[in-house]
């Protein structure tokens, strides 16, 4: 059997994939989380084989969170499921830590397939995230600028456009506020932008705000 923890925000798509999960046979989910800290305390605190993380949720998650797992539970195998296409996130996830990216509206078939081979010690690509992968490891000149962004700045930026306020992201992050506002700082200036507003507007046209209601 393979032991799952589910973190999402969301009550309704932690009860769909539970009841996805436990009609597969060999899958079950002992943990769930609301959030990155959440599913941290979960990893720490029950035995686990794979960990299927929403990208977008209150406090640490995204990029940091697979970080924060892979570093404290390194045997723990790590899904991503999410809203944002793999173009936007999927070198990012699988450079930190994750085996597998699959996007919400991927068939329920595939995501049980792809949880069984990350469980046995694969790693499952999709096609689109395969050639975005491919895409990612030639030149980068004429890259998109929040490609040329450390991890750090792209989780800033991605907090930003989400709305939260630099004392929120400090919180998540566990940075200090002035921190943030340095990383704020050099994530505009590779982005050649002089505000929040054009960060949101540049985010919108590229599709890396959450599309969640």
């Amino acid at each position: 059997m393979i032991r799952i923890l589910i973190a999402d925000d969301h009550t309704l798509v932690r009860e769909g994939l539970k009841q996805l999960l436990a009609a597969a046979g060999d899958l079950q989910v002992v943990a769930e989380a609301v959030d990155g800290d959440a599913a941290l305390a979960r990893a720490r605190d029950t035995e686990l084989d794979l960990a299927l993380l929403d990208m977008s949720m209150p406090g640490l998650a995204g990029i940091e969170l697979i970080k924060r797992l892979e570093a404290e539970k390194p045997r723990l195998r790590i899904v991503v499921l999410s809203m944002h296409a793999e173009q936007q996130y999927a070198a990012r996830a699988f450079k930190a830590g994750a085996s597998a990216y699959l996007t919400k509206d991927s068939a329920a078939a595939q995501l049980v397939a792809a949880i069984r081979k990350v469980a046995s010690g694969g790693v499952y690509v999709s096609a689109a995230a395969a050639e975005q992968l491919a895409v990612g490891s030639q030149a980068v000149d004429g890259a998109l600028p929040h490609t040329r962004l450390s991890d750090r700045e792209f989780e800033v930026f991605r907090m930003i456009v989400d709305g939260r306020s630099l004392t929120e992201i400090g919180d998540a992050l566990h940075l200090s506020v002035k921190t943030v506002s340095t990383h704020k700082t050099r994530l505009l200036q590779k982005m050649n932008m002089g505000s929040t507003a054009e960060l949101v507007r540049y985010a919108i046209e590229h599709q890396l705000v959450d599309a969640r209601g």
